[in-house]
């Protein structure tokens, strides 16, 4: 059912102070037992709380009239980040953790591209789908060389583990990821809610591997994980790109929290974990709740209809399913397009700009580590039974 977001207030942001740390540290969902789905929604939750804090504090550090209000909404928001993240269990190892991430990027992606109603914007979600699409079958690759790991146990056959654009081709000049932003005067509301949604979920990726990369002894996987983050930066890039930076302050505040409540009532609609599932409708109904806190800001400050930049009822649900199908038919048209400035183009019709040619001839001077870790590896049901494959090659 839609949410109607003139009617539903939620939960008024004095009352969400309700937390303890029993609260906050709550029993983990399973490893073994939940759904790979449960442990998606999980990590794509804990990167929107991410966005909305850091989001937050650069209110606070630029608008001191909005200090407070900033303050008080950012602690509850701190507070569902913690509660969220601490749901990830403690015998996921990094690098499992590593493969949910790029699962949730690619099923995420391909939802929205679906969904965009913006032509070019569909194409620039497409883009990084295959990137991230490509992510996912180095680190399948990475996880069997350290551990015998077979991906799909995490993933459970939703998500495909072949390779995409190779992350060695991904590598461009900082002005070729730059896209053509969207137009805040004529812009759908879904457009920009999807925009924020992703951009949380790669800036959340790209912190992930920032922090994580550094704590593996083997040299070749601290090279993957530099080379992918590398392009996790972007894809941050990208995604931050596609956003009128003429939007006002508390526009993009507005946004964000619709942002919110759509990734919650979306998660709860999907959630098979009844227990999981009574979280999501908490915090949809907390940031109801702070949704109409900056809707009051927004008409006192701005003095405008905050339907002027949202939606009456909120887009459909997330589909948190396998999008496959989608996937690969995306595969099949698109893996050959590479970018010029913020236009997509044919590789085999069109060269790169020279800037990106020299940029990637340098940074893959050596050779590239995603390729080097997949050499000789291809998914096979049962992988994980079988004698792990000499890996040619190594960390240069």
């Amino acid at each position: 059912m839609a949410v109607d977001l003139r009617r539903e207030k939620g939960v008024p942001v004095r009352d969400q102070y309700d937390f303890d740390w029993r609260d906050l540290a709550r029993l983990p969902v399973s490893k073994l037992d939940d759904d790979a789905f449960t442990r998606v929604r999980v990590i794509a939750l804990n990167g929107i709380e991410a966005e909305a804090v850091s989001f937050q504090h650069e209110i606070a550090r630029h608008l001191r009239d909005l200090r407070e209000e900033a303050a008080v909404i950012r602690r509850v928001e701190h507070h569902q980040q913690t509660l969220v993240n601490w749901l990830l269990p403690a015998d996921l190892s990094p690098v499992e953790t590593t493969i949910n991430y790029e699962q949730v990027a690619i099923e995420l992606t391909a939802h929205i591209a679906i969904h965009e109603p913006d032509p070019y914007l569909a194409q620039v979600h497409r883009f990084g789908l295959l990137e991230d699409f490509d992510h996912l079958y180095r680190f399948a690759a990475l996880a069997d060389r350290l551990y015998g790991i077979d991906a799909n146990n995490l993933l459970n056959s939703y998500t495909d583990i072949r390779p995409g654009r190779p992350t060695r081709a991904e590598h461009r000049h900082p002005h070729d990821d730059l896209r053509t932003p969207y137009d805040r005067g004529h812009v759908t509301p879904l457009t920009r809610i999807q925009a924020l949604t992703l951009l949380a979920s790669e800036q959340q990726t790209r912190a992930y591997y920032m922090n994580i990369g550094p704590t593996f002894a083997d040299p070749l996987a601290r090279q993957v994980y530099a080379e992918i983050a590398s392009i996790e930066e972007q894809h941050v890039t990208q995604y931050e790109s596609i956003i009128d930076p003429d939007e006002t302050w508390l526009e993009r505040w507005l946004v964000h929290e619709a942002m919110e409540v759509w990734n919650y009532v979306s998660a709860a609609a999907w959630e098979t974990n009844s227990r999981i599932k009574a979280i999501w409708q908490r915090f949809a109904d907390y940031e109801l709740g702070q949704l109409q806190a900056v809707m009051d800001l927004f008409q006192q400050i701005e003095r405008r209809d905050p339907f002027e930049v949202l939606p009456e009822t909120l887009p459909e649900p997330i589909a948190w399913e396998s999008h496959r199908q989608y996937v690969r038919q995306v595969l099949a048209d698109e893996v050959h397009l590479r970018t010029v400035g913020p236009d997509f183009v044919d590789s085999h019709q069109v060269q790169e700009t020279p800037d990106t040619l020299r940029y990637r001839q340098r940074l893959n001077m050596h050779g590239s580590p995603t390729d080097t870790v997949a050499v000789g590896y291809v998914w096979r049901p049962g992988g994980e039974l079988a004698p792990a494959p000499a890996v040619a090659g190594g960390a240069k």
